[in-house]
């Protein structure tokens, strides 16, 4: 079970693999249970600054759900549901993780792999990448809990359009909708997302975790408390901010060690 979901590191950057390429990365009920088991893992490790999601083989991000294990895991709203509940933990798990994380988008990015995608901080693609959930042509739907980031993303409106329509489309219309956040060249997506999570890694630990906190606070109406509000300024007192600041000044490299 571990194979299916790869999790590797250099320095700073954690690499979660969807690894059956055979499959094009198609999602199953056990890929959903140990990717969230990995992100728990990767989000609670002070060490790791920044979390790429990839597929494995090139040619795909993931298209979605595996339609072989239909019969056997939802072949009933009962079975639906216990299916629902552990893909929206592990849709929960990386839309809240407290680490800043980036979508390595190669070829195809459908369904339930786009779930997995609008979750992530960060989508970089490449120009023949493929996105749409189309779904519709199942019978399915997309619920609650996975319709939310859809949503959160481009809004009501796009996000009808995706689903009613159910067309796969290309990274050019997915950058005018807001569903990536840059296409490249094809071949230099791997390249532009390590150089992205870098950039990310080098910067103060903290202040990510802090902006990732604050930004999926403000989607909540209710009124900031105190402590809340004070929190803000809560950076004014780590090693980092002064650290920081004192490189700046004397035009150093800043070195932060997330204290």
């Amino acid at each position: 079970m571990t194979d299916i979901i790869l999790s590797t590191r250099k320095g700073h950057v954690a690499t979660i693999t969807l690894n059956r390429p055979e499959k094009l990365n198609a999602l199953n009920l056990p890929m959903w249970v140990r990717m969230g088991e990995v992100l728990e893992e990767l989000s609670l490790d002070k060490n790791v600054r920044c979390i790429v999601l990839r597929g494995a083989g090139g040619k795909s991000f993931s298209p979605g759900a595996d339609i072989s294990e239909f019969a056997a895991e939802r072949s009933s709203p009962e079975k639906g549901k216990a299916y629902g509940k552990v893909l929206c933990k592990t849709i929960g798990l990386l839309r809240d993780c407290l680490v800043p994380t980036v979508a390595m988008i190669e070829g195809i990015c459908v369904g339930g792999g786009l779930e997995v995608a609008c979750c992530c901080d960060f989508r970089i693609c490449g120009e023949k990448s493929r996105f749409g959930v189309p779904i519709k042509n199942l019978g399915l739907v997309m619920g609650y809990g996975e319709l939310s980031a859809l949503i959160g993303l481009v809004g009501r409106a796009t996000t009808m359009e995706i689903l009613l329509e159910g067309r796969v489309f290309g990274a050019a219309e997915a950058l005018d909708k807001g569903l990536v956040t840059r296409v490249v060249v094809d071949a230099d997506v791997e390249k532009e997302t390590y150089a992205t999570a870098e950039r990310i890694a080098e910067g103060a630990p903290l202040v990510a975790r802090w902006h990732k906190k604050f930004a999926n606070r403000l989607a909540d109406p209710s009124p900031l408390s105190d402590a809340e509000l004070d929190e803000c300024y809560a950076c004014y007192g780590t090693e980092d901010f002064q650290i920081g600041y004192k490189a700046f000044l004397d035009k150093q490299k800043m070195r932060f060690k997330g204290h």
